[in-house]
């Protein structure tokens, strides 16, 4: 287990704990571990490559969060498949993006298409989630009542880590789903105006999403490095261009239970939006 102390990390390992499976917490500070049942911890991070394998020693499953966007991340993602081989690593499930492809307009997307390229050229066996834009960001992009970007008209089918944790946790356990590529969504794909009204709703205030133009969209950014600007455009513009509206049956169809909607996930976690009412 990667990512162990992150929001979607943190809630697979204590999934995990709850059905009485054996886990090793790869953290790089192990003072910030969960303290759950069953869980050892090692302390390694995907640049020491040695440290990770031996981290890795033992284990025939991997849960390889993508490590934190930056203007390159291959060479981690690189140092982490080459440490999971060398420790004899059987299957990976890789936390990938939806439309994750060599051309996709998300430049991250991107990144995630050659890491799944380069789990399976390893001689690993994969189990790729392509996540969609996590519905606990929505909130975070609401600025002065407003959210603004490069969206058009397209649709953002939102779906909440707590899903994806259960969803993760499912096929974590079950080989069955090794050498499968998983679109994840939420039940619903809505515009950038309709989930500015779900959230607004929720909040009991007045939400807006203003479309801006790509222009528009990179000077209201101008001063972050372009890597930053083009991987925030680029989500927004991936939205424009449809290739995040996939609604999938997949977490049902794999945990039994449908995932919740925006307006579920908005209500059932009010730490998400509450920052927005200071």
């Amino acid at each position: 287990m990667t990512g162990a102390t992150g929001q979607l990390g943190a809630r697979v390992a204590e999934l995990l704990a709850g059905r009485g499976v054996a886990q090793r917490l790869v953290v790089r500070d192990a003072s910030r571990a969960p303290v759950l049942a069953g869980a050892e911890v090692a302390v390694a991070s995907y640049e020491d490559e040695g440290a990770l394998r031996e981290a890795l020693a033992g284990a025939d499953t991997l849960f390889m969060v993508s490590a934190h966007e930056s203007e390159d991340r291959m060479p981690e993602h690189r140092s982490a498949v080459r440490a999971a081989v060398a420790a004899g690593v059987e299957r990976v499930v890789y936390t990938s993006f939806m439309g994750a492809s060599p051309h996709a307009t998300f430049t991250f997307a991107r990144e995630h298409s050659l890491t799944e390229q380069l789990i399976v050229e390893s001689g690993l066996r994969l189990t790729a989630l392509r996540n969609a834009l996590y519905a606990d960001m929505l909130p975070l992009f609401v600025q002065d009542g407003e959210i603004r970007g490069p969206a058009g008209k397209g649709r953002v089918a939102w779906v909440a880590r707590h899903d994806v944790a259960r969803l993760a946790a499912q096929v974590l356990v079950d080989p069955a789903h090794a050498d499968r590529v998983y679109d994840v969504s939420g039940p619903e794909p809505l515009s950038m105006d309709e989930s500015a009204r779900v959230l607004g709703g929720v909040l009991g205030s007045e939400i807006r999403y203003v479309a801006e133009t790509d222009e528009e969209a990179r000077a209201s950014r101008a001063g972050a490095e372009e890597w930053q600007i083009d991987g925030w455009a680029g989500s927004y513009k991936a939205v424009a261009t449809g290739e995040t509206s996939v609604t999938s049956h997949t977490i049902e169809h794999v945990t039994g239970q449908r995932p919740w909607t925006l307006e579920e996930f908005l209500l059932n976690e009010p730490g998400s939006w509450t920052h927005l009412r200071d």
